[in-house]
């Protein structure tokens, strides 16, 4: 059993480098949420140094609230935001001599793309502009999912390892006090319920159908590393190999 491991890069939480090294995939931000043209430069070189695929992580231009305030843009003005943001990571991979080779939005943009069909059909469409060859990471099961197959783009379906679910799939807002899961055992047991059995127990005790192409550890937590190296233990326990595919 394989599935691919990602982390949220660039966003001045200080564990990049370490992060670098228990991924297969990167998701680094383009300057809308968080990060700049240093930053985004410093973590190709760590992708590339440790053989971590390179993805892209637009998000709302919300700098102020680290891109989680709800937004009501125009479809065209999100598509422009994220070729805009695309664009200037993939120039930053290619100076290095990488690829860039997934999509992942951030924060706000993609809870909300994975309900609402337009915006996922903006971001998507973005995404094929740039380049038709990108994977489309989204929330399993989701609105982006549906509008990325709709263009014939790669989509990999997303799992959160400690965050809780509701009974349609979606993650528990963060607003809300039960949203994130404390305890590493849980945590570890949640993921690889959705790895090896399809499925995710929602707060509301109901088994909940969900496919893990890809799962998304959290590196701003404040034991992140420490729950990387055991969820990595557990997986090599279990025969799951970690590869970006």
């Amino acid at each position: 059993m394989v599935v691919d491991l990602n982390a949220d890069l660039g966003e001045g939480c200080g564990n990049d480098e370490a992060l670098l090294q228990l991924v297969s995939s990167a998701n680094i931000a383009c300057g809308f949420h968080a990060g700049d043209a240093q930053t985004m430069q410093q973590c190709v070189r760590g992708a590339l140094k440790y053989g971590v695929a390179i993805g892209a992580h637009p998000g709302f231009p919300d700098r102020e609230n680290f891109g989680r305030t709800a937004m009501q843009l125009p479809p065209e003005t999100v598509y422009a935001q994220v070729v805009y943001q695309l664009g200037a990571l993939a120039a930053i991979t290619r100076a290095e001599g990488g690829n860039m080779v997934h999509v992942k939005p951030h924060g706000m943009l993609y809870n909300q793309a994975a309900t609402n069909a337009v915006l996922a059909d903006a971001i998507a469409r973005a995404v094929q502009a740039v380049d038709p060859a990108l994977r489309l990471v989204g929330l399993a099961g989701s609105e982006l999912i549906r509008a990325g197959e709709r263009l014939g783009l790669q989509t990999r379906q997303e799992v959160f390892a400690d965050r809780r679910y509701q009974n349609n799939g979606t993650l528990v807002p963060r607003t809300q006090p039960d949203a994130m899961i404390e305890s590493d055992e849980l945590a570890v047991d949640q993921t690889l319920s959705m790895i090896q059995q399809q499925k995710v127990l929602s707060r509301e005790g109901v088994w909940v159908p969900v496919k893990a192409d890809t799962v998304c550890l959290h590196g701003d937590g404040e034991h992140a590393l420490t729950f990387a190296r055991r969820l990595r233990r557990a997986f090599v326990e279990q025969d799951i190999q970690i590869s970006a595919g």
